[in-house]
């Protein structure tokens, strides 16, 4: 008997959703007023505040507009350089910068990242991916955001320092794409087919100022708002979900499964769902 299991999000969800928006921008606020009052989550990567100028957005405002809302924040570069285009040694200094007065100003761990500029789209001072690949893990970060490659595919990464979104908020495929996603029945799928989707969304704020397109994003929520088959969630809580549930522990036939984590884990075994507790250790009868 071929047996298939899959990942399911928190609630026993098959679908999440999460926002990712760059630089900090002075109309970061405003999204954040919007997401949250759909009940969306995303991610605010930031730069150092120096290269924000007056611009900068103030420690307050971060704390209640994203903090205190439960967004993330997340590293972009103290000086927001591509890591492609730097020598090796710059490219760390800009994200250990970032995260050292970032970790220092809000008083607590942040280990996400979205790669600034053109990121690892090109490079011309280092030798390819894999050098920045090497350091980034070595500097901690637990992921870093890309782009340019958007696709209706939903996958969850393979490779969360080379995590590519759907699609950027203007992507004009985009409505079609959610309409694709919404409806999508992911147990019903079959065999194989039946694994976890997610629709991630990036962008800046200072875009919808400048197209005055503030309404195409109140739509892109109202789209996916109130859906109880969706977890909305943050990327690092995307990132530490999916590394639990790779962290759960089997014995040689795969029926017995303990779950080492401090998460809560949920899964999919031939359309039986199960969660497992953390510290717990469950057998599957089948």
């Amino acid at each position: 008997m071929i047996r298939y299991q899959f990942l399911r999000f928190p609630e026993g969800k098959a679908k999440a959703l999460t926002f990712s928006y760059d630089d900090g921008c002075i109309e970061d606020p405003r999204l954040s007023d919007m997401l949250s009052a759909h009940g969306l989550k995303g991610t605010f990567n930031l730069t150092g505040n120096a290269i924000r100028g007056k611009n900068a957005l103030s420690k307050e405002v971060v704390v209640s507009k994203f903090l205190d809302r439960g967004h993330e924040i997340a590293v972009h570069g103290l000086n927001h350089r591509a890591e492609g285009n730097i020598r090796p040694i710059e490219g760390i200094r800009d994200v250990l910068d970032c995260r050292l007065e970032l970790e220092e100003r809000y008083e607590m761990i942040i280990r996400g990242m979205a790669y600034p500029d053109s990121g690892i789209r090109q490079f011309t001072n280092v030798p390819g991916y894999e050098t920045v690949r090497h350091y980034l893990s070595e500097l901690d970060i637990a992921y870093a955001r890309t782009l340019g490659a958007d696709n209706d595919s939903f996958d969850l990464p393979t490779d969360w320092l080379c995590w590519m979104p759907t699609c950027h908020h203007d992507q004009p495929k985009i409505f079609e794409w959610a309409e694709k996603f919404l409806e999508l029945d992911v147990n019903a799928q079959y065999g194989s087919a039946r694994q976890p989707r997610l629709f991630y969304i990036w962008g800046h704020a200072f875009e919808l100022r400048l197209k005055d397109n503030w309404d195409h994003m109140e739509r892109i929520c109202e789209t996916f708002a109130g859906r109880d088959d969706v977890w909305y969630a943050t990327n690092i809580e995307i990132h530490d979900y999916v590394e639990a549930y790779r962290s759960l522990r089997y014995s040689a036939d795969g029926r017995r499964i303990c779950n080492p984590t401090l998460l809560t884990v949920w899964f999919d075994v031939d359309k039986t769902l199960y969660s497992i507790a953390p510290g717990e250790t469950i057998f599957i009868d089948k």
